[in-house]
C-alpha cells in the first residue's frame, strides 16, 4: 500500500486568500486538510501573531517591526493582497487559530525574527508557554531556520523541525538533530535525494518538503516517502496526488504496509505530556 504524504496548507493557503489570513483558513477547511502551517511573531505585548514578515509593511498596511508593536496597534492593520494591495483581512493571533482549527490537524508553527536570534528564542519560548498545557500541543510542530530555536523548543518537549536551504555536510546535520532530540527536518524540495533523505531517516528523523503547488514536481517526490508536503493550494495538490498514486502504486515506501497516516511514521519524536 502506498503511503501518499500529509498535505499541509502553506501560510493557512496562501493560494486562497492573504497570506495566513482567516479567509485563506477558511478556504483550506472547505476539504479535508491534514495540516496547518503558518509564521508566529512575537508582538511588544508578548501576544503571538500571524504574519509571514516581521517587519510589517512588507505584509501589511502597518509600518515598523511586530515585536516593537502591541497585539492590539497590529490588529488594527489589515494584510495586504499578492500584489501589495490592501485587503479586508486583519493579522490574526495564535490564539484565534487555535480555536479554528479543526481537532484533527497538525499545526506547524514557524519562529519568525529577522536575523535575530534572541528574539527567536523569545518568541519560541512563547509558542512553548501558550501550548504548554493546550489540548494541541501534541499535533503542534515548531518550526525555525534558527538552530537554537530548535534546540529550545525540543527542549521543552515540543514536536520540532528544522528549516534548511542547502544540503550541506548532511550527515553532520542529522547527528545533531539527533542529539538535539529534533522530530524532523524540512528540506527545500530541489535538494530532495534518495541519499539525503535515506541520511536524515536514518537518525530516525522525519522529512518534510517546503512549498509544492505544480504536480509536476510531485513526480520525484513521491518515491521518496516523504511525511508531509506544503503548498499554497492544498486542495489542488491533494487532488493532483490523488490523479498520481496509481503511477505510484509500484513504488516500495519504508513501513507502507502498515502505517497509513505519514505523521505518525516516525512519531516516536513526538513532544507532549
Amino acid at each position: 500500500m502506498i503511503v501518499l504524504p500529509a498535505i499541509v496548507a502553506h501560510r493557512l493557503g496562501r493560494a486562497y486568500g492573504p497570506h495566513s489570513s482567516r479567509a485563506a483558513l477558511d478556504r483550506s477547511l472547505e476539504q479535508h486538510i491534514d495540516g496547518l502551517e503558518t509564521d508566529c511573531c512575537l508582538t511588544a505585548d508578548r501576544e503571538l501573531v500571524l504574519l509571514h514578515d516581521p517587519l510589517l509593511e512588507l505584509g501589511t498596511t502597518l509600518s515598523g517591526w511586530a515585536h516593537e508593536r502591541t497585539a492590539a496597534q497590529i490588529r488594527t492593520g489589515r494584510l495586504r493582497q499578492r500584489d501589495g494591495t490592501p485587503s479586508e483581512e486583519r493579522p490574526l493571533l495564535l490564539d484565534e487559530l487555535l480555536e479554528l482549527a479543526p481537532p484533527d490537524a497538525t499545526l506547524q508553527l514557524e519562529v519568525k525574527a529577522h536575523a535575530d536570534r534572541t528574539l527567536a528564542r523569545r518568541t519560541t519560548r512563547a509558542i512553548c508557554d501558550r501550548l504548554a498545557h493546550h489540548p494541541a500541543r501534541a499535533r503542534t510542530e515548531i518550526l525555525s531556520f534558527f538552530n537554537s530555536a530548535c534546540e529550545l523548543a525540543a527542549d521543552r518537549g515540543f514536536r520540532t523541525r528544522l528549516i534548511i536551504i542547502a544540503d550541506y555536510r548532511i550527515d553532520a546535520l542529522a547527528s545533531w538533530a539527533q542529539t538535539a532530540r529534533l522530530h524532523g527536518v524540512c528540506v527545500e524540495h530541489f535538494l530532495l535525494s534518495p541519499a539525503l533523505v535515506g541520511t536524515l531517516r536514518a537518525s530516525g528523523l522525519s522529512v518534510s518538503t517546503g512549498t509544492i503547488n505544480h504536480p509536476a514536481l510531485l513526480a520525484g517526490l513521491l518515491p521518496l516517502g516523504l511525511d508531509a508536503i506544503t503548498s499554497d493550494a492544498p486542495a489542488e495538490l491533494r487532488a493532483a496526488l490523488a490523479a498520481s498514486e496509481a503511477r505510484a502504486r509500484a513504488v516500495q515506501l519504508p513501513h507502507s504496509s502498515t502505517l497509513a497516516n505519514p505523521w505518525q511514521r516516525y512519531g516516536a519524536r513526538s513532544g507532549g505530556g
